[in-house]
């Protein structure tokens, strides 16, 4: 407004703007925003919108229940332990969870030898589709824990439970 020497005090005062005093030169406060420019932000945003999903969907920090609901887990007891020729980490099991004997490779040798589990009772994830690991047919996966450090302790019911009790 091409003023000098101006205060709150002054604020109302009539004689604030004498007649005939010259404002500055307008400008433009703000430029127009195109439409070119809104749409490439909102796909920056898409891209990173789709991103986090996509990172989200990598780690599998999100299961849908339909998708957990699917999954079918025991109580089994460890009948038999040997490690697996020409490996450190993993042992070939023989588990009872009620319906049957399930062969069942683990990689836990390096936590757990084979004497100091058999009679042992664990959760088993019994409907996993088998695959063949080292030759051998594993037909179920061991519950296990791990922590910060990567040391393994079994998921196991704190007292004695039939073989094929269900999880829930």
């Amino acid at each position: 407004m091409n003023l000098k020497d101006t205060n709150w005090n002054m604020l109302g005062s009539s004689t604030l703007l004498e007649e005939g005093h010259s404002l500055n030169k307008a400008k433009l406060l703000f430029s127009k925003v195109e439409d070119e420019a809104i749409q490439a932000q909102i796909d920056k945003l898409n891209k990173t919108k789709e991103a986090m999903n996509t990172l989200a969907d990598a780690q599998g920090k999100e299961a849908k229940f339909e998708d957990f609901a699917k999954l079918e887990f025991k109580i089994g007891t460890i009948l038999e332990a040997e490690p697996v020729e020409k490996t450190d980490k993993l042992l070939k099991l023989i588990v009872d969870t009620g319906d049957m004997k399930r062969n069942i490779v683990s990689g836990i040798a390096q936590e757990y030898s084979a004497d100091e589990i058999v009679g042992k009772q664990v959760s088993v994830l019994t409907n996993l589709q088998p695959k063949k690991i080292r030759g051998i047919l594993s037909q179920g996966m061991i519950l296990m824990a791990e922590d910060e450090k990567g040391k393994l302790a079994f998921v196991s019911p704190d007292k004695a439970m039939g073989n094929g009790c269900t999880i829930r």
